[in-house]
């Protein structure tokens, strides 16, 4: 497994950092559409489809919306706002569960959710990267949610006894969701402190980093929650040792609309 992990790792890592650092416009929105539509064929099956020509419909339906997305530029908080109200609604599922299944079934009612999982989040990233600086934007949001990842994971190795959401995802632990917060608000506030912000700036975007972190726990944890009810331990196995693409960006999926929304907010207030 490891040897796995490591071997698609290799394999994966230049191709995903080639794609955000050289691709622009339109080929950009095509490779980050390649991914989430790979996404949403993982995404029926935690749906509840098992059938394969279901599964590729409803792939191929999300990336029709893409499309039609892309063409028309639809103003950002148009998707953004749907999607935080989404990821709201999530917290709700997570923290009532097994109370909240009743909200969960029906593949119909499932596939709309993925909607508004991975359409917002494809537009997002594909928002922030045409911004200025945009790649340094992606660039600050991937790290903050792996910090986020690394700091819980060792905090948790190290110290983790209190279960987080033990009905949803047994191994993960108070102790760990805190590990991540600290690290990635001690990142942020080294790095705004070499940018030499306010105070008041600091705070605010202390703040944005604490709601960026929460919210892409609560990505990894819904996508538990639908892998738990449709008895799956990864979304599928299309990434050798990493089980699929959304065990990969389901962190993102929850934390690119948060991310895109605040720095959409602060771009309006400074305009």
């Amino acid at each position: 497994m490891l040897k796995q992990r490591i071997i698609t790792g290799v394999i994966l890592a230049p191709v995903a950092v080639a794609g955000v650092v050289f691709l622009q416009g339109l080929w950009f929105a095509l490779f980050i559409g390649l991914v989430v539509t790979l996404g949403a064929w993982e995404w029926a099956r935690l749906s509840g489809e098992s059938g394969q020509k279901g599964r590729i419909i409803y792939a191929v339906a999300v990336a029709i919306l893409m499309v039609g997305l892309y063409r028309d530029s639809w103003a950002l908080p148009w998707l953004m706002l749907p999607a935080v109200t989404w990821w709201l609604f999530a917290a709700g599922l997570v923290l009532r569960y097994p109370a909240s299944k009743p909200l969960m079934q029906g593949q119909l009612l499932c596939q709309l959710y993925g909607l508004l999982v991975l359409l917002p989040a494809w537009y997002g990233l594909v928002w922030l990267h045409g911004q200025p600086h945009g790649l340094r934007l992606i660039l600050v949001l991937v790290v903050m949610v792996w910090a986020a990842d690394i700091g819980a994971y060792f905090a948790g190795k190290g110290f983790g006894k209190r279960k987080l959401m033990p009905a949803v995802s047994p191994g993960k632990t108070l102790e760990g969701l805190l590990g991540g917060v600290v690290l990635t608000e001690l990142l942020v506030l080294a790095l705004l402190l070499t940018l030499s912000w306010e105070l008041q700036a600091i705070v605010l975007a202390m703040l944005g980093t604490l709601l960026v972190v929460l919210f892409s726990v609560l990505g990894d944890l819904s996508e538990s929650l639908f892998k738990r009810e449709q008895g799956v331990k990864d979304s599928s196995n299309l990434l050798p040792g990493h089980g699929g693409v959304l065990d990969r960006i389901d962190s993102l999926t929850a934390a690119i609309p948060v991310f895109a929304l605040g720095w959409w907010l602060i771009g309006s207030l400074l305009g």
